[in-house]
């Protein structure tokens, strides 16, 4: 959840660009030996070369310079390291911080690197063993009917997180692909693609605005944004949404719920109100909300069974899951749209703070899909199955998916919260369901 037109944070205090050195590719059977490691000192670099390290890179000129060295040495003694020990080596870069990385599979191998001077990171599988599942990956692809393999965008390898990304099209056949079992640790991507159709009216992973009294009386800043969930109906038959529960800024109370008018905020239509939330109740630990539509938000269109996907295109509820760890996930939400990732824990208990300090214990799965403020109360789903509802990030502050990602490469990528579904569903009981087509 964040406030309409609230100044986004720094990201993570700072937004310097992550310097790679995936060394992913084998090395030479005749190695270039000839290497040009003199540079020009920081006062000989052009000034406009120097405005672009201090706008876009976030550090000084002579930071620059170090980081880059720094990077021509890491990349002579990886390739050393990895030509004595193939089956332990799994990766070096230079982190964040400036510092270069070198990732292993055994306890030995990192002895030796850090007496070697250098910061190591345990890994489960050796860039080798990367690349040959790349490589099959690959074959596998190539021997696809066009009509498929056309569906794949790109395979490569992310040494940060040890793991094959695999980038598959938005599109029907494209969700429905059936990866190779030989892939341990994968990571799906959905990209702009065919889709289904583009809807105009509201969906799942829309924004809604909600506020604890009168809209038109409500200071900007104390409006709350969130994303609309998956469309159900409760015992009564009525129309609902489930959303996140901290999405309520009155929980327990019917706070109404608006779809906004971003000409004139105050000219927004109400659709409902918080029927029920809840934040780290004591006994079941969810952070969950439903809110009962009026006329007006059934009218526009939210009582289907659809969530919004990328490029503005719908995809359709087929049923409900539960979090299985390595399953591929995706959410959709109002501030990064459509984004995607794997299941990486199926029970998390995490702290959940407030603006004013406060914590509440939330239960939920940990997925690695980027997911922003404003996000919250977004739908998450495995396949087309609703899988559950997006409580909380690491990367909440981040002006964009693009530099969450960067920044935090080094201390294991995104991670999000979600709220399994399913347990909603039994918390609340009473007959709620989520609308699926079979519906």
């Amino acid at each position: 959840m964040r406030n309409v037109l609230a100044r986004r944070a720094a990201l993570l205090g700072a937004s310097a660009m992550l310097l790679l050195v995936p060394f992913s590719a084998p090395a030479q059977a005749n190695p270039v030996t000839q290497t040009h490691t003199t540079q020009l000192s920081a006062d000989e670099l052009p000034a406009d070369l120097v405005d672009a390290i201090i706008r876009d890179l976030k550090i000084s000129p002579q930071e620059y310079l170090d980081r880059a060295a720094r990077a021509q040495e890491l990349g002579s003694y990886a390739e050393e390291f990895r030509a004595q020990r193939p089956d332990d080596f799994a990766g070096a870069w230079i982190g964040f911080d400036g510092q270069p990385v070198v990732a292993v599979t055994t306890t030995e191998a990192a002895d030796q690197a850090r007496r070697d001077g250098y910061s190591t990171r345990m890994a489960a599988v050796s860039a080798d063993g990367l690349e040959q599942a790349l490589s099959e990956l690959n074959r596998w692809i190539a021997l696809l009917p066009q009509e498929l393999a056309s569906q794949v965008n790109s395979a490569s390898i992310d040494v940060l997180d040890n793991r094959i990304v695999i980038d598959i099209v938005n599109s029907p056949l494209g969700r429905a692909l059936n990866l190779p079992t030989l892939l341990a640790n994968i990571k799906v991507m959905l990209s702009p693609g065919g889709g289904g159709p583009v809807e105009g009216s509201p969906l799942g992973g829309d924004t809604y605005i909600t506020t604890a009294g009168i809209l038109q009386e409500t200071p900007i800043s104390e409006i709350g944004v969130c994303s609309l969930g998956f469309n159900g109906v409760d015992g009564n038959g009525q129309a609902v949404n489930i959303s996140a529960g901290h999405c309520n800024p009155a929980e327990g109370q019917p706070s109404p719920v608006f779809l906004p008018n971003p000409r004139n905020v105050d000219d927004s239509v109400q659709i409902g109100a918080f029927s029920r939330s809840s934040v780290g109740n004591p006994i079941d630990k969810l952070d969950y909300s439903v809110i009962a539509l009026n006329g007006a938000g059934v009218q526009a269109g939210l009582d289907r069974p659809a969530i919004r996907g990328a490029n503005g295109t719908t995809l359709e509820i087929t049923g409900v899951a539960r979090p299985v760890v390595g399953a591929p996930i995706c959410k959709s939400g109002q501030t990064s749209s459509f984004t995607c990732g794997v299941v990486e824990a199926d029970h998390v208990e995490t702290q959940l703070f407030g603006l004013d300090g406060s914590s509440r214990t939330i239960r939920g799965f940990a997925g690695t899909a980027c997911t922003l403020a404003g996000d919250s109360g977004g739908a998450i789903v495995t396949g087309t199955l609703a899988l559950g509802i997006t409580s909380g990030s690491n990367a909440s502050e981040a002006p964009n998916c693009t530099e969450a990602n960067l920044v935090l490469a080094t201390e294991g990528g995104t991670a999000s919260l979600g709220i399994p579904v399913a347990d909603i569903l039994s918390t609340v009981g009473s007959g709620l369901s989520v609308r699926t087509i079979s519906d």
